[in-house]
């Protein structure tokens, strides 16, 4: 499956793409012509390997803001059997950028909820490219106590660049309801399960991500902040971006080396982007085999777990002196 546009470290697979398949188009193709189509594509699979087993960190975000990476919708019409979404916050309004409802998963009734950015622009503008606002969160707190009081695992799916930043965001309470979000979940007697499948960036992100397990594709980056935002703050513009992202260790390789995440899921070569369905197999077996190990701990054992577990999370260096 073709990733779509490239990214612009993917010129040459770019163009051996665009070679096989010209090559494929034609009608009436001779032993040559396949034999040729064969060389292309093992050339394919080896510069794909190449240029992914490399990525830089700012590569990594380009990656997991490509527009055609499977969104939360995508996994839950992929990996569940069942979904049925439940809307609103009971309070001021329904925030698209956050999706909740019930699920089925292989033997497992859950919660899910997750963001989702959209594909088309009117969609993406619709989910304010997915950065939730205060009503997003508020529709995810009642979702959680709803999980809570049936006794359903909540699987969380964490892909955003950050809480909507706006004025009427702050003015409902932004800052506020992230933290009582995160509270929430700190204290949830139900199995959780967050996973970062894009983009986990700021208090966004945070925001659905106190979870018994926490996991991030492998191609996915999870942040205190976006690069861009860290570039402003630090150098006074956007365009030390990169330079940004590499200070900031929030790949997968150092995400799982500073204990910030549990597990790092494997993406198919050449990114998530490129075939979804056996992204959403992985994703699926991993959920699964997760809520069966959680399923087997008690609630009070949960809550004490995922309390240790955060007060152990990252690695620093206190200066001896």
């Amino acid at each position: 499956m073709s990733g779509g546009p490239g990214l612009e470290f993917e010129v040459a697979i770019a163009d051996l793409e665009s070679r096989i398949a010209a090559l494929e188009r034609q009608t009436d193709r001779s032993d040559a012509t396949e034999n040729e189509i064969r060389e292309l594509r093992m050339e394919l699979v080896n510069q794909l390997r190449d240029v992914y087993g490399s990525l830089d960190a700012w590569q990594t975000v380009q990656v997991a803001r490509h527009k055609n990476r499977p969104y939360t919708r995508d996994y839950l019409n992929l990996a569940f059997d069942e979904f049925v979404e439940l809307h609103g916050d009971k309070h001021f309004g329904d925030d698209r950028a956050m999706l909740s409802g019930f699920a089925k998963l292989d033997r497992f009734k859950v919660m899910v909820l997750g963001h989702q950015k959209g594909r088309t622009y009117k969609e993406r503008a619709a989910c304010h490219f997915g950065c939730a606002h205060p009503e997003g969160y508020r529709k995810a707190m009642t979702k959680m106590r709803l999980a809570e009081k049936y006794q359903l695992p909540l699987i969380c799916f964490i892909d955003t660049p950050g809480a909507y930043p706006g004025i009427g965001a702050e003015e409902r309470g932004q800052a506020q309801v992230i933290a009582e979000s995160m509270f929430m979940m700190s204290r949830l007697k139900t199995p959780v399960i967050c996973v970062v499948i894009g983009e986990g960036g700021s208090g966004g992100a945070l925001g659905i991500g106190v979870g018994d397990r926490v996991a991030v594709l492998q191609h996915a980056y999870y942040s205190v902040i976006s690069p861009e935002g860290c570039a402003g703050i630090l150098w006074k513009s956007h365009e030390h971006a990169p330079k940004a992202a590499a200070a900031l260790r929030f790949t997968s390789k150092d995400l799982r080396r500073l204990n910030v995440v549990d597990d790092v899921l494997e993406e198919p070569l050449g990114g998530a982007h490129r075939d979804h369905h056996q992204m959403a197999s992985r994703l699926k077996t991993y959920l699964s085999r997760t809520l069966a190990e959680l399923e087997q701990k008690t609630s009070d054992e949960l809550v004490d777990s995922r309390y240790e577990k955060f007060r152990r999370i990252g690695v620093f260096l206190e200066d001896a002196s």
